[in-house]
């Protein structure tokens, strides 16, 4: 059964690389190449401009290529992951899989070169013949001691970052994960003994950085294959593992780990026996991370020391001590600053960002992409997850501010908060955009309330609220299984900063029911039917409290149809002038906002309907910061078909005309012309506006959610809203796919002042 098993994950693994083509790599052009004037600019005769503008200035190399966000990933293949020495041609997937690494985590490209030269200083060579391709240098999977030679030369001589990711990334890590597990132990980095197993490039680096934190030579015992390293010694010997040496005669590590109070392996399976952690101090760190079996299981360790604090290199433990935490957002900073190198103060930077990231509050995408493990800050939470995506905004900015303060950053940034933000909005594509809605959202105070606020999106979107924001989050949800499903999340929700509305046990039930009936006591409502609602209809019950002034506006619709919650929404507070107009969906892709209209509300729109809902459209725009451009979208073009969508879209514009709204309009139109100004040009050249539409609205709810779902779904359009327009703020309708990112965002807009957009 086990055979099997593995006979499966060894295919499924080759048919992942093999399918749907060979390798996890291609190039793209980032330029047209469409015509005979392309050709000319992209190569002769106007490439010649730039390299002439290059020999110039070299740094202009930056401005006219991609060298500035280039990173090459070198080995020779002497020692790939756990594989050992398989040379270099079997090391390119594990070099592809690092330049995929660098692409997702910091976008940043990367060339894998595997190079066959196993001699350190001609590889060396070689790597500096390199500098004018690359904006940095990640070494990768070289042996022990030839990667000390290789890096050491190629920093002396190469005046770009130099990194062996396999010393310092590790080395970096290790360095969050210690600094958190002694902050949990109340011990210091001055005051610890340690113990380390390895000796290797990993090892000694390691060791290197936990001196750097504070750690006394004096303090440190290094063991390896032969023992404990003495002075004196000569097998397996390295220079770099005499700067550890201890004492004048041979030891094994059981006797040295008498008191330890950390062991730091990076050796081999089972080195670490469960007698020897019986020996070692009272809530020893232990880190084993020998892949892919440690030095010791964690089961095994705390059978014998149950307060013990344990990290592996596996993902399948809590606290993996993985690269990908540190090297894609160190490069990036240095890229970003034009950094000549990356010196001790960057790599503190990034320990200290790591460590401090992993003590905040953990990020709904983090928790939806390690759904089941509970991630707040303690002994199985000393570091983030690799898919956290914070951890580019706080390392690579604070590696940046490093280089800055270092005067080793040749671009220093004029503003560093922009930097952070400008990353933030890389990882969070609504960030930026978003921007004008929080800071609009900031000047007010007001309260939301979640209908479905035992949701675990819902939870860490009002957590997030606390963190971001002014406003107040209410949730509607039994007290009981709100704090149980916190804590299985691992989510530090302060429940005394939200309100509970406990739909089975609030005092505010008989003024609920009876405020419904008032309402609805004339549209079929018995008063046994509204106590009946008030007990199990949450909507209702959001919509109760914002037409009573107890909140200022509601959040319904992670679950359920969009249209059974917006009967609520109608029959409550649609009054004193306030209607739905339509639904607005904010789709951010990757060349810009498209906005489109309407996907839920009108599922065949009257040519007023349309016209209201163009009109809210482009108030909704300007709460973004742009200006709005709308195209009335129909199977007919200018008037080329007489059919029922064209006639009521004619019919809308008309309106618009009469109303000499202030703002951009053109229709009907189909949407390649509303997406391409020179379509549009040839069929239509006096439009009423120039470039490419940003809102589209339809004829049909069909059309406008289609087109929604595909953006969503095949062009990796985000989604933010829907936005529900022309009920003053009061009320918004989600869809059951929304993210808690996307809950925080749509809070954001519900907790803007109506006098923000009116």
């Amino acid at each position: 059964m086990e055979e099997a098993r593995q006979d499966n994950l060894r295919q499924s693994a080759l048919d992942y690389h093999a399918h749907p083509k060979p390798g996890k790599l291609e190039i793209r052009a980032t330029k047209p190449l469409a015509n005979g004037r392309d050709l000319s600019r992209a190569y002769s005769p106007g490439v010649a401009e730039a390299s002439l503008a290059i020999k110039a200035n070299p740094d202009t190399a930056r401005d006219y290529t991609a060298r500035g966000n280039l990173v090459a990933v070198v080995t020779n293949g002497t020692a790939v992951l756990g594989l050992g020495n398989i040379g270099p041609l079997a090391a390119k997937p594990v070099m592809e899989g690092k330049a995929v690494l660098f692409k997702k985590f910091a976008n940043i490209d990367c060339f894998d070169i595997e190079l066959a030269e196993r001699d350190p200083e001609k590889l060396a060579e070689i790597v500096c013949a390199m500098e004018p391709s690359f904006g940095a240098i990640n070494l990768e999977d070289i042996k022990a001691p030839d990667c000390f030679i290789v890096e050491k030369i190629c920093r002396e001589r190469m005046n770009i970052p130099v990194f062996h990711d396999d010393q310092h990334g590790t080395a970096i890590v290790v360095g969050a994960a210690a600094t958190n597990a002694l902050r949990l132990t109340g011990k210091k980095f001055e005051d610890i003994k340690i113990v380390s197993t390895g000796g290797g490039a990993a090892g000694i680096a390691c060791l290197n950085m936990l001196l750097k934190l504070g750690v006394k030579r004096e303090n440190v015992w290094l063991c390896d294959i032969e023992g404990l390293v003495y002075e004196g010694r000569e097998a397996e010997m390295t220079p770099q593992k005499a700067e550890y040496a201890q004492g004048t005669t041979p030891a094994t590590l059981g006797d040295v780990i008498d008191g330890a109070d950390m062991f730091l392996g990076l050796s081999g399976p089972g080195v670490l026996k469960p007698e020897m952690v019986a020996k070692m101090a009272k809530q020893p760190i232990i880190f084993a991370l020998a892949n892919p079996t440690p030095e010791i299981l964690p089961d095994e360790a705390r059978a014998v020391a149950p307060d013990a604090i344990i990290a592996t290199g596996r993902s399948d433990f809590p606290n993996q001590v993985n690269n990908v935490l540190c090297f894609p957002f160190i490069f990036r900073g240095a890229l970003d600053v034009g950094a000549t190198t990356i010196n001790d103060e960057m790599q503190i930077a990034c320990v200290e960002g790591i460590a401090k990231l992993a003590r905040q509050t953990t990020s709904a995408e983090a928790a939806a992409a390690y759904r089941g493990e509970k991630l707040s800050f303690g002994p199985d939470y000393l570091i983030p997850k690799p898919f956290d995506p914070r951890l580019i905004g706080i390392v690579a900015s604070a590696v940046a501010k490093a280089a800055m303060e270092t005067g080793v950053a040749a671009r220093p940034l004029e503003a560093p908060e922009v930097y952070k933000a400008q990353l933030d909005g890389s990882v969070f594509k609504s960030a930026l955009l978003m921007r004008p809605v929080f800071e609009a959202a900031a000047t007010a105070s007001r309260r939301i309330v979640f209908a479905e606020g035992e949701n675990e999106r819902v939870l860490r979107a009002a957590n997030a609220m606390i963190e971001e924001t002014t406003d107040t989050p209410i949730l509607i949800g039994r007290p009981e299984v709100i704090e149980m499903r916190c804590e299985r999340a691992g989510l530090p929700l302060d429940l005394r900063a939200v309100e509970i509305v406990n739909p089975e046990n609030d005092p505010r039930y008989r003024d609920y029911w009876g405020t419904y009936h008032e309402l609805m006591a004339r549209r079929g409502v018995t008063p046994d039917l509204a106590r009946a609602i008030m007990r199990t209809n949450t909507t209702a019950i959001a919509g109760i409290m914002v037409h009573r002034n107890e909140a200022d506006s509601m959040i319904c619709g992670t679950f359920g149809q969009y249209l059974w919650h917006l009967k609520y929404v109608r029959e409550i507070l649609a009054r004193d002038g306030l209607h739905p107009q339509g639904a607005l969906s904010l789709m951010i892709l990757e060349d810009g906002p498209l906005f489109i209209a309407d996907t839920h509300v009108h599922h065949q729109p009257t040519p007023e309907q349309i016209a209201e809902t163009v009109i809210g459209a482009a108030r909704h725009v300007c709460r973004f910061g742009l200006k709005p451009k709308i195209a009335l979208c129909s199977h007919s073009q200018f008037g080329n078909l007489d059919i029922d969508s064209g006639e009521r879209m004619r019919a809308a514009m008309n309106l618009l005309l009469q109303r000499e709204v202030e703002f951009d309009f053109e229709g009907e139109m189909h949407v390649d012309a509303a997406l391409d100004p020179e379509t549009r040009a040839r069929l239509m050249p006096d439009s009423r506006f120039e470039g490419a539409a940003n809102v589209l609205v339809f004829a049909n709810t069909d059309a406008a959610s289609g087109v929604r779902n595909i953006l969503k779904m095949k062009a990796g359009g985000l989604e933010v809203g829907p936005i529900l327009m022309g009920m003053g703020n009061k009320a918004h309708i989600v869809t059951p796919s929304i993210t808690s990112r996307g809950l925080l965002n749509m809070s954001a807009i519900a907790g803007t002042p109506v006098a923000h957009y009116s």
